[in-house]
């Protein structure tokens, strides 16, 4: 049972635009490149740099709080380290949120484009640069979607989703719909890496929000329980060898 990898995509600050990309390199025990090495606290998170460790995502400005965090259209630029965002009726940022005034300067932007009354706190970008990453689990390294149990679930709902509601790294066409969740413990290659399958991926309320129009319009989680009587859709797999992956490149199932 082998399939493809038909889109990789990574999010250099955590809730905001997908990127795509045509190749990645993995590596046990290292997060996935440029991908949630920044988030932005909605009012004070507890998140210490110096002593990075897991914080709950509702700390953060995500899309499961936030609907309007979709609007802000974000881009990442990793060899001059320069991040650029726009949104309707604000004018564009440019800055570099390796450095501290980078960071002022794009909590300022977003604090005119959010909605005020989903502002907490003050609003501030917080570092994770290095192994760590700011995950939805603390030992999810890489998120695998299954194009084909979006697919099956699209039709439960009689709707065509978009699977970047599901904000994955690597995006699989080609297995069965929903066999990914029998494989935790199990090994599987992609591209040219190994992996092991840590757990399916519980849904949030963030798969309810329209990433091209940031509406909250379609009850994604209340779907997946109502049809198949669980809340997952994707799993996280944990690198085991080092590898390149690319567009195309085979993705083969645990036998």
């Amino acid at each position: 049972m082998s399939g493809h990898v038909a889109a990789i995509y990574r999010h250099p600050v955590k809730g905001f635009t997908p990127e795509p990309l045509t190749h990645v390199d993995l590596a046990p025990g290292e997060g996935f490149p440029h991908d949630r090495i920044w988030a932005v606290e909605n009012g004070p998170s507890g998140y210490d740099a110096d002593a990075p460790a897991f914080t709950p995502k509702q700390k953060f400005t995500v899309l499961a709080a936030i609907p309007g965090v979709a609007a802000a259209r974000t881009r990442y630029d990793e060899a001059t380290g320069v991040l650029t965002a726009e949104a309707p009726g604000a004018p564009p940022y440019s800055g570099r949120l390796g450095e501290p005034a980078g960071r002022l300067a794009f909590a300022d932007w977003l604090g005119s484009v959010l909605p005020g009354e989903d502002i907490r706190g003050p609003l501030k970008v917080v570092d994770a640069r290095g192994a760590f990453r700011f995950t939805d689990h603390p030992l999810g390294q890489v998120s695998v979607i299954n194009l084909a149990s979006v697919r099956d679930l699209s039709r439960k709902m009689g709707v065509e989703l978009d699977p970047l509601r599901f904000r994955g790294n690597l995006y699989v066409d080609g297995w069965p719909a929903w066999v990914e969740n029998e494989w935790p413990g199990r090994e599987l290659m992609v591209g040219w890496a190994r992996a092991k399958v840590f757990k399916p991926i519980v849904r949030c309320a963030a798969t309810e929000v329209d990433p091209t129009t940031a509406v909250r319009d379609l009850e994604v989680v209340k779907a997946l329980f109502d049809n198949y009587g669980h809340m997952f859709c994707g799993i996280y797999i944990q690198m085991t060898s080092s590898g390149r992956i690319g567009l195309g490149d085979a993705a083969t199932a645990p036998q």
